[in-house]
């Protein structure tokens, strides 16, 4: 099993706030580092946390679990299988 972490901004399309994001993903096959840094990079620099989750889950493998506190409320949201 690989673990691969990786933290980004986005905006709250609510307030402009800036929201600090933590993605851990959980894979039985190896993810390029490069691929992983290229997805984040891809975002849109804002969205609701949900939405980022499922955009991830679409474009890269494993279990994924992002996490982000937005205006004093953590949220963790888990998505696909490993």
């Amino acid at each position: 099993m690989n673990t691969y972490t990786i933290k980004f901004m986005a905006k709250c399309p609510n307030n402009d706030a800036v929201i600090i994001y933590a993605l851990s993903i959980e894979s039985k096959v190896t993810i390029m580092v490069e691929e992983i840094m290229s997805v984040v990079d891809s975002l849109p620099r804002d969205g609701y946390h949900e939405d980022i989750a499922d955009s991830l889950t679409q474009a890269l493998p494993g279990r994924q679990t992002l996490t982000a506190h937005h205006h004093g409320v953590g949220i963790e949201t888990v998505r696909g299988g490993v």
